[in-house]
């Protein structure tokens, strides 16, 4: 049986990540960065395609239990048997030169002999490296890629059917590790890191980051794990955060709905800025701002929907056909074309990140207002087209109304600053006429008065999750009753047992792509956010309440949902959907946060 998404826990440095079964099995790890080829590839394939497990001998189903450290990203995974019990523990420490994946294996009741199996393919599952022996030491060449594996302890390996395996007790007390290291094959070895000394460094670094956490109200734990989760997903090199570390899990088991998110989405920028700073993790919050600078830098005109995690801008799309997808969800992607679709909406986005960021207090770049005025010079004559719009469909563009929403919010923040710093210079009177503009045209032509509800393009009966931010943005006044309608007209036409789809999928021409998808977890985040800002607040805290309960047993959020099975859909886990819980948690229960 094919494990489930939520089967899955996520490790990392800060540079890639790696996930890891309840059976013991490292699935997925991309080397050296989140965007790099994979070398275990089992999650989209099979162990033909690479993994990694270690458990005991004869134990093939899932462990008895297993969590992470209290405040850090180092898991512990424990099986009972009838000889005895013990634990692995699962890290990747902070990388000085090289990234490295340790394994410590610990003896905790009897005596319990450990099998390993190690199938090392690089390429996404293509490729078979040639493995020698060298001081001990297993090593793994294939192109560019060179792995090492080292143990510590009384261990016996040996290779077979083209995969390492190896073999070992550990009684009550005793400790062996394992300690797999990455470098370009073109390079000497790089310096052997202490497996149990990074262990206890890395539990000591992640609860000193943990415990800079301001949240201090109700499920605490669960906001604290989305931060560190989205600790685990920033680059730290540039600051950029990945939507998810992984590519192609599916948004319909069996579907094609498949792509790769292992880049830096404009569209997360204010929310996740938002996040950090009320978390009060400031200085995350100002590399996120640099990044984003970086990124967007240039001709307005060429303003990308998202870019690599160092500010790429090429990232072509391709298929894997050697790969048969997560339960046969073909086809398995590489890249996304969507980097070249136009959505006018990050503009606003961008724009919505830097005002926040100097509200925060956040020093004044001169680039940045200089980027800024670009932008809004190209917005006063580029938002009158369509566009494909914030959920990135490829049936066509079309005049989406959180869009123009968007377009608004821009001009609405250039006019904002130029009001609140003098020091700052631009034409007012020009974003003015613009926001007034979009403003009326919105509530002209993208608002159905026989229904009482924003829509979700000009002119459809469709509807949209992403208008249930309208007041967020301040488009509207929470109390407008446009606003009150449409957040009813969405909860009736897009809820699936409480839950919130990003739109109907029924009518293929909107998205241009067959078949269905789950709810979309973000989007009942934001539906939370609307009720409280509305009055609602006791039915947007057991709307959240439920949301929490969509965490898997180690407290991550995948992309999307499926009521019907039960099933967690799409990329895993997704940053959108714990920036959701983050800053829905702190609007629910601001009064209740600390510092």
């Amino acid at each position: 049986m094919h494990p489930r998404i939520e089967d899955y826990a996520l490790i990392g440095d800060e540079q890639t990540a790696a996930l890891v079964g309840r059976d013991g099995s490292v699935d997925w790890l991309c080397l050296p960065r989140f965007d790099s080829a994979a070398c275990f590839a089992k999650l989209l394939g099979g162990e033909e395609n690479g993994h990694w497990r270690l458990a005991p001998e004869g134990v093939e189903g899932p462990c008895t239990r297993r969590a992470y450290r209290t405040g850090t990203l180092v898991l512990d995974t424990e099986w009972e048997t009838p000889q005895g019990a013990v634990r692995v523990t699962d890290l990747m420490p902070q990388r000085d030169r090289a990234p490295d994946l340790v394994r410590v294996v610990e003896g905790l009741r009897g005596s319990v002999t450990m099998r390993g199996t190690l199938r090392l393919r690089f390429d996404y599952g293509s490729i078979v490296p040639w493995v020698r022996r060298s001081d001990g030491h297993r090593v793994a060449v294939a192109g560019p890629d060179s792995v090492w594996l080292r143990s510590v302890g009384a261990v016996h390996t040996w290779g077979e059917d083209q995969s390492t395996h190896s073999e070992f007790t550990v009684r009550e007390g005793e400790r062996v590790a394992f300690v797999l290291t990455w470098h370009p094959s073109h390079e000497p070895r790089p310096p052997l890191v202490d497996p149990f000394a990074a262990l206890e460094s890395s539990v000591a670094d992640w609860r000193a980051w943990s415990s800079r956490c301001r949240y201090d109200g109700p499920y605490r734990d669960e906001v604290l794990r989305s931060l560190i989760t989205l600790k685990a997903l920033t680059y730290s090199p540039t600051g950029g955060i990945v939507a998810a570390p992984t590519t192609s899990l599916p948004e319909e088991i069996g579907g094609v709905r498949n792509w790769d998110y292992r880049y830096c989405w404009l569209r997360d920028s204010t929310l996740t800025l938002g996040a950090l700073l009320a978390a009060g993790y400031r200085e995350e919050a100002e590399a996120w701002r640099e990044w984003l600078l970086r990124a967007v830098a240039g001709d307005p005109a060429d303003l990308q929907i998202m870019y690599g995690v160092a500010g790429e801008r090429r990232l072509p799309e391709m298929e894997l056909p050697w790969l048969p997808g997560f339960a046969d969800s073909r086809p398995v992607r590489i890249g996304n074309a969507a980097v070249k679709q136009v959505q006018l909406d990050v503009y606003g986005e961008v724009m919505d990140t830097l005002s926040l960021a100097r509200s925060a207090g956040m020093p004044l770049l001169p680039e940045a207002w200089a980027i800024q005025r670009a932008l809004l010079d190209f917005l006063c004559h580029a938002w009158r087209e369509p566009d494909e719009g914030l959920w990135e469909v490829r049936g066509g563009r079309r005049h989406f109304v959180h869009s123009k929403v968007m377009v608004w919010v821009a001009a609405d923040r250039a006019v904002r600053a130029l009001e609140r710093y003098p020091q700052l210079d631009g034409d007012r009177e020009a974003w003015e006429a613009l926001r007034d503009e979009v403003h009326r045209e919105v509530c002209e032509r993208g608002f159905d008065p026989a229904r009482n509800t924003f829509t979700q393009s000009y002119g459809s009966r469709e509807l949209d999750a992403a208008l249930l931010l309208i007041p967020r943005v301040g488009f509207l006044p929470p109390d407008d009753p446009r606003v009150l309608g449409t957040i009813e007209a969405v909860r009736a036409e897009l809820s699936h047992d409480g839950f919130l789809r990003r739109y109907s999928t029924d009518r293929a021409a909107v998205d241009g792509l067959p078949g269905d998808e789950g709810t979309f977890l973000v989007c009942s985040f934001w539906l939370a956010d609307a009720l409280h800002l509305t009055g609602r607040t006791d039915e947007a805290r057991k709307l959240f309440e439920r949301l929490l309960e969509l965490a898997n047993d180690v407290g991550l959020l995948s992309e999307e949902y499926d009521p019907s099975t039960g099933r967690r859909l799409g990329n895993f886990p997704q940053a959108f959907s714990h920036i959701g819980l983050v800053n829905t948690a702190f609007a629910l229960f601001g009064e209740e946060r600390a510092g």
